[in-house]
């Protein structure tokens, strides 16, 4: 029996190679489809929206915080990959009852390459996410993030606004591309209208998701901010951390060149 451990630190036992799992983290379906498991993949949440020509037809079992623990358990998986941060730990725990559940914990690129080795490792694609973590690596070094004399406040809600702080993967990629995230509360703490005054932050990045901020929510926060520049930005490319992050790097340097356009 192969003895693997999550980012949870936790000994995952399993008799063989998984052939059917269930995943309720959206980015780490897409990275288990970029490995090839089209056939294994029995379950997924209705977040897990890429690639979309394949995650059509696969059983979904709710929400990543509201799964349905029946409907999974009918689907008779043999390995259930969840997120610390994205699924809700009695649910996830209640899970590994059903079978064996490896749990990443992501805060930034270096676990979030430590994740694809993990899952990897575990479903038998050991030599992909080895080839695909030394391809990440290589576009990030790349490009070259010179540290910025900017800070930026990034919206992921609204009633209430709420920014992603200190000690999350946002702020570690914020920090990658040389800029200083300007609340420095931990997590994603809730902020007023005067809170956001006062940070005064030079650039506001408003994500497409969780909350799908629009063109209108820019004008809203001009009037909060007037000297601020708001951007929308794509909240993938700050929040999925799986075969995604190829596509990082470049988009990256596309926004920083367009926030250094605007301070000019």
């Amino acid at each position: 029996m192969a003895v693997f451990r999550d980012q949870l630190n936790r000994v995952i036992n399993l008799p063989s190679i998984p052939k059917r799992i269930v995943s309720v983290v959206p980015s780490q379906t897409e990275l288990l489809f970029y490995f090839g498991l089209n056939v294994e993949i029995v379950g997924i949440t209705k977040f897990c929206i890429h690639p979309e020509a394949k995650v059509k037809e696969i059983a979904k079992v709710g929400g990543t915080k509201q799964l349905n623990i029946e409907l999974i358990k009918s689907l008779r998986p043999d390995l259930i990959i969840a997120n610390k941060e994205e699924n809700d730990r009695g649910q996830v725990e209640e899970l590994m009852d059903v079978c064996p559940v490896w749990v990443s914990d992501i805060y930034d690129l270096e676990t979030a390459l430590t994740m694809i080795e993990g899952v990897g490792d575990i479903v038998g694609k050991g030599q992909e996410a080895y080839a695909l973590n030394l391809e990440i690596r290589h576009r990030f070094d790349t490009y070259i993030f010179p540290p910025l004399n900017i800070t930026v406040a990034y919206f992921i809600w609204k009633n209430p606004y709420m920014v992603a702080g200190r000690q999350t993967y946002i702020d570690s990629l914020l920090q990658k591309c040389g800029l200083t995230n300007t609340f420095e509360s931990e997590r994603y703490p809730e902020v007023s209208p005067d809170d956001l005054a006062a940070a005064n932050p030079n650039v506001i990045f408003l994500s497409s998701e969780p909350y799908p901020f629009k063109q209108k929510h820019v004008h809203e926060f001009k009037q909060l901010v007037p000297k601020a520049k708001a951007v929308l930005v794509d909240g993938e490319m700050f929040s999925w951390y799986g075969s995604r992050l190829l596509q990082v790097p470049g988009y990256l340097r596309r926004l920083l060149n367009e926030i250094i356009l605007l301070a000019q």
